[in-house]
């Protein structure tokens, strides 16, 4: 039989001396965690849960990799994310464009890039599945580098505002000032990681085969909530306690139906799934 792992990070603040200061104080991310564990541990997976403080980096990488070490082919992997989301200039290319972005997991410690956890994936063993599902801003291909950038016409269109100080209590969205304030303070090291990453990235070659349904595009922002952030609401919704029927393309226009027009789900594929992965069962083992 193949096995299923699952780990289930969601943080609902941060550590305020990584992050000069801010806490990014969030309500349902912990909750979107438990619930998303919860269902995989009634599907069959075995779960791994990874809460605020317990949300560092180094944590979330050793519990990825210990999940490399024991998947074969065949088996799934299951990787939930729940908490802020950012972005931060590419620099791995050269000079900093403004349509050149990293999307990254705002983490408890420190962001971690979007290659960082495409890196983690492709350590898996050929023929491992991959499902990735992110509660979070510009989340839309944030397993792997993608070009698009949340701009004050998008910001407008989704919250009739262009102002980020109205947006950043209701939205899982780092701050655009701290971004930069902490992009400036970290920039070499992460330039630096950048290089390291895409040179990696190059030299192994190998693609995962895996599948993202993400809370919104990368260029919209996530909403938080009393109990669940918006879109895991939903996903909880579509799911219907396991009588969803439909593979995982029709998860994803289940869930999208009943979102509202200012955030779109992204469905986003990486590798080559295949046509019985695509259409298995979300969460089958």
């Amino acid at each position: 039989m193949p096995t299923g792992i699952s780990l289930h990070v969601g943080l609902n603040r941060v550590d305020p001396t990584k992050y000069e200061g801010w806490d990014g104080q969030l309500v349902a991310c912990e909750n979107d965690a438990r619930d998303m564990a919860a269902l995989a541990r009634a599907s069959g997976f075995e779960d791994t849960l990874v809460l605020t403080e317990k949300g560092t980096a180094d944590n979330i990488t050793a519990e990825l990799r210990k999940a490399v070490k024991r998947l074969k082919s065949g088996d799934i992997l299951l990787f939930t994310y729940s908490g802020h989301g950012g972005q931060m200039a590419n620099l791995a290319g050269g000079d900093i464009e403004v349509d050149r972005q990293d999307e990254t997991l705002v983490f408890f410690d420190r962001q971690f890039l979007d290659d960082e956890l495409y890196r983690e994936f492709q350590q898996l063993a050929e023929g491992v599945r991959v499902f990735v599902l992110l509660d979070c801003c510009h989340s839309g291909t944030a397993i792997e580098s993608v070009r698009e950038t949340l701009t004050p016409q998008a910001l407008e269109a989704q919250f009739q505002t262009a102002d980020p100080g109205q947006i950043e209590a209701a939205a899982r969205m780092m701050p655009w000032p701290k971004q930069q304030q902490l992009f400036e303070r970290d920039r070499d090291h992460y330039e630096k990681l950048q290089r390291e990453l895409k040179a990696a990235k190059a030299n192994n070659g190998r693609v995962p085969d895996a599948i993202l349904i993400a809370a919104c595009q990368d260029n919209q922002v996530a909403s938080d909530g009393s109990v669940n952030g918006l879109f895991t609401e939903r996903l909880l919704k579509a799911w219907d306690k396991g009588g969803f029927l439909g593979g995982y393309r029709e998860f994803h226009r289940g869930i999208q139906k009943i979102m509202p027009p200012n955030q779109s789900p992204n469905f986003y594929t990486t590798g080559t799934p295949s046509q019985d992965f695509l259409d298995q069962k979300p969460f089958s083992i």
